[in-house]
Formats: C-alpha cells, sequence, structure tokens
C-alpha cells in the first residue's frame, strides 16, 4: 500500500505540470465584432424589418398547402434521414467515448492439453485450464478522458447543427421548388393571354386587307408577331413541369407522384408586409453551419487537450482473480490467483511522436477557427447580397409595372386611330409587341421576386427551429472558447 500511494502521488505531481504546457486556445472576435452584429447595411433603406425571423418563416405566405407541402418534406425527405442517420452515429460514439470514465470489467477463460516432449501421440496428456475477472479503472489524472468526451459532445453537437442545416435547406427548396411551378404557370399565362390578343389583332388585320384597308407585309407581320409570343409558352410548361419533378423528390416521391393540385397553379406565393431580417447577433446565433462550423472548432480544442495528455503518465487502477492450474487439481487452493494495483504507463523519454501530436492538433484548431471565421463573414455576405438583390428587384419590378402600364394604354391608343383611319397597322403591331414584351417582363420579375425571398430567407438561416429553439442556438455567441 506504501508503494501504491507512492506511485499515485509521483504521478499526480506530474500532472499537476500538464497546464502549463497546454497551449492557449485561438479564438475569434468575428461573433462579438460591431460590424457584424449589428443591423444589415442593405436593410437600412429597403421593404425590411428588424423583427427576428420567425421559425416557419414560409407561413408569413399565409398559403395552406406550401405550409402543408413543407410539413410533408421534413418528414419523408431523404437527406433529412440521412442527417438523423449521422446524429445517431454521433450519439453512439459519445455513448462508446463515456464509457471509458466507468470501471471495466473482463472475463477470460480458456483449457489446453499438453503432453511431454517425446511421448506417443496416443498417450495421454495433461488438461489446463484458465478463468478469471479483471477489473480496471482509468485515474483521468490530466483530463485525457474529460477532453475525449468533451470532443466527442461537440461532434455530436456538429452533427445536430448539420441536420438543422439540412432542415432549412430543404424547407428552401420545397418553397422554392412550389414558386418556380406557380411563377411558370403564370408567365405560361401572361404569354397565352398575350397570344390571343394578338391573335385577335390578326384577324382584324386580315379583315382590314380584305376591305381594302391593309396589305399583305401587315398580315405577315401580324403573322410573325403571333408565332414569336406562341414561342415562350412550351419552355414555360416545361419548366413548371420540371418544378413539380423537383418538389415530389423533396417530398420523398417518385417523380411521376408530383401533387397535381399544382399542374394548374397560376399565382406564386406573395408577401405582402415587410420581410423580418433581425440583425448580425441575431444570424450568428441562428444559422446551422455556423453553429456547425464553432463545434468543430470547440472538437479540435478538445483534441489538443487529448495530445497534451499523452506526455504524462496514464494511470490505471485494477485487479483481477481467478483460477489457474490442471484440470486434476480444480478447487485446490493452490490453483487461486489473485493480483492488485495500479499500472502506469508513459513513453517518457520518447515523446517527439506525442509532441509531433500536439503539433498536428494545434494546426487542425488553427484550420477550425479560420474555417468558423470564414464562415460567419460568408454568412453576413450571403444575407448583404440577398438583401441588396431583393431590394434592386423590388425596384425593377416596379418600373417595370409603370412600363407596363404605359405600353398598354400605348397599344389601345394605337388601335383606336387605326380604327378611325389615322393610325397605320404597323404602328398598331408596334404597341402590341412592346406591350407583350412588358408584360413577359412584369411576369418575369415577380417570379424572381418570389424566388429571391426563398434565398433571402434561406440566407437568414430560418427553417430549423422547432418549438423551443435547440439547445446549441446560443453556442456560437461563445466562438473560439472550446475549452470554455
Amino acid at each position: 500500500m506504501t508503494r501504491l500511494a507512492l506511485l499515485l502521488g509521483a504521478a499526480s505531481l506530474l500532472a499537476g505540470c500538464a497546464g502549463s504546457l497546454a497551449t492557449d486556445h485561438p479564438r475569434s472576435n468575428l461573433p462579438h465584432a460591431p460590424a457584424a452584429t449589428g443591423r444589415f447595411q442593405s436593410a437600412a433603406n429597403g421593404p425590411f424589418s428588424p423583427e427576428p425571423v420567425p421559425g416557419a418563416w414560409w407561413r408569413l405566405y399565409r398559403d395552406d398547402r406550401l405550409d402543408a407541402l413543407v410539413t410533408e418534406a421534413l418528414a419523408a425527405n431523404t437527406d433529412l434521414r440521412v442527417a438523423a442517420a449521422n446524429i445517431e452515429r454521433a450519439r453512439a460514439l459519445l455513448a462508446e467515448t463515456a464509457d471509458a470514465r466507468r470501471a471495466q470489467v473482463s472475463l477470460s477463460g480458456g483449457a489446453s492439453l499438453s503432453r511431454p516432449e517425446g511421448t506417443g501421440a496416443d498417450l495421454p496428456g495433461q488438461v489446463g485450464y484458465d478463468a478469471g475477472i479483471g477489473i480496471s479503472y482509468e485515474l483521468d489524472i490530466v483530463g485525457r478522458l474529460r477532453h475525449l468526451i468533451e470532443a466527442a459532445e461537440a461532434d455530436t453537437e456538429a452533427a445536430q447543427a448539420a441536420y438543422d442545416l439540412t432542415r432549412i435547406t430543404v424547407a428552401a427548396n420545397v418553397v422554392g421548388a412550389y414558386v418556380d411551378a406557380c411563377a411558370a404557370g403564370e408567365e405560361k399565362e401572361t404569354a397565352e393571354r398575350s397570344l390571343a390578343l394578338q391573335e385577335e389583332s390578326l384577324a382584324l388585320t386580315r379583315e382590314l386587307f380584305q376591305r381594302g384597308r391593309g396589305t399583305a407585309l401587315d398580315i405577315t407581320r401580324a403573322e410573325t408577331l403571333v408565332e414569336q409570343l406562341r414561342a415562350p409558352i412550351p419552355a414555360f410548361e416545361a419548366a413548371r413541369q420540371n418544378a413539380l419533378y423537383r418538389l415530389a423528390v423533396l417530398l420523398g416521391r417518385p417523380p411521376a407522384e408530383f401533387p397535381k393540385e399544382l399542374a394548374e397553379c397560376r399565382t406564386p406565393p406573395r408577401l405582402n408586409s415587410l420581410l423580418p431580417v433581425g440583425d448580425g447577433a441575431a444570424l450568428i446565433r441562428r444559422r446551422p453551419d455556423i453553429r456547425a462550423a464553432e463545434r468543430t472548432l470547440a472538437a479540435a480544442g478538445a483534441r489538443v487537450g487529448v495530445a497534451v495528455a499523452d506526455l504524462y503518465p496514464r494511470v490505471q487502477l485494477g485487479g483481477s482473480a481467478g483460477l489457474t492450474g490442471l484440470a486434476a487439481d480444480l478447487g485446490e487452493g493452490q490453483a487461486f490467483r489473485m493480483s492488485l494495483g495500479p499500472l502506469i504507463s508513459w513513453t517518457f523519454p520518447n515523446q517527439a511522436a506525442a509532441r509531433a501530436r500536439i503539433k498536428a492538433a494545434e494546426a487542425t484548431e488553427k484550420a477550425a477557427l479560420a474555417r468558423f471565421d470564414g464562415t460567419v463573414l460568408t454568412a453576413l455576405s450571403e444575407v448583404e447580397v440577398a438583401l441588396n438583390t431583393y431590394a434592386r428587384e423590388l425596384e425593377r419590378h416596379a418600373a417595370l409595372e409603370a412600363a407596363r402600364d404605359r405600353a398598354a394604354t400605348a397599344a389601345t391608343q394605337a388601335e383606336q386611330l387605326q380604327r378611325l383611319g389615322r393610325g397605320t397597322s404597323l404602328s398598331v403591331l408596334d404597341a402590341q409587341r412592346t406591350l407583350a414584351s412588358a408584360e413577359a417582363a412584369l411576369a418575369a420579375s415577380t417570379a424572381q421576386l418570389a424566388s429571391e425571398q426563398v434565398a433571402l430567407f434561406l440566407a437568414l438561416g430560418g427553417g430549423w427551429e422547432t418549438g423551443v429553439q435547440a439547445q446549441g442556438q446560443a453556442q456560437a455567441q461563445g466562438a473560439g472558447q472550446p475549452g470554455a
């Protein structure tokens, strides 16, 4: 017992020096920088609200059909099933790592047959046996097990963040496919309306020609415009059908089982209120990819601690008891064996490999910090770009709407002048061509606005929350402090 106490005391003394060799964990200042945590610059002069982004942001459209599609996708999407399996794997590895802190029990047993050298194979041999039980427990003197568990916990939380990222991506893709299908239907309807008007104009041009008030050239020009307006319609139909196929796969269905009720959708969802965008601080807390990067950084920091622990002795307390001997002597006292004591393993003085592993772990941690900073900067940039693009598209949409209205007025005036004999068919065709072009551009802008709304909400990172926000949502606020 005196020797045991001396050995444990020496190991504890060596462990007391461990902290002096551990490097300081690198920290990131980005999550606390005023330029990163304040209001978004591009939100200053646009239709945006500083209110927090709602978790189920797609409900802002007040479209029950869309809500049902997102709910179905979040329950059946295959990418989410993969992400959920990755969480299960990470939790299992965490449980395996945490088990190292418990006492380990082992059972052993075996039998053997031996014959004296030189005896014949027909002579009887001696049957021996060995059976025992062993118990061991590692003393976590320098924190090796603690750091291993911290790393496994961070890996599990990173897997959860990856699941949340997949969730918001699936939700955004569902809304995007829904928007694309309905927007293509609207563009097709606009093109068909313009085509119908031009076909009426063609009929009028033919009638005027028969009355001697036009030429064959007027008819040819009108027929050309009809075909030009007919040409985009198949492309719009293809775009709508392809969006429905994408939607079916997002819902976990074969492409042929797309929602049939959307085949006639002609009105993409619209928001008539200010878009809630929050601020930079909320973005850093909310975006799952930032949280995943921070948890990866924390895991890298914990593994530096594991590498440093390899510089010091690893102490295990253990004992074993059993029976060993010949089968003929089974049950006799001399067959009993027992051992008790510490087991100390140490690579000293050959520590070059251990120090190399520390340098490698520190380099991995530096790379994780750089990735974390890059993820934060990318997130901020994506939001600013999405805000700016959406605001400018709104301005463009307003201008296109005004142009469409003026083109419609000009077309009406040209037709009236032609009926009164004061205008030419060429001026009517030009006015109608301008109107058709203006309506097509306005419809395309409407579709673009809807798509950019989805891109903005995706950049803002909304959609992964389920009721109470996940436990790890605020962890990125302490990024760069993996050892905390």
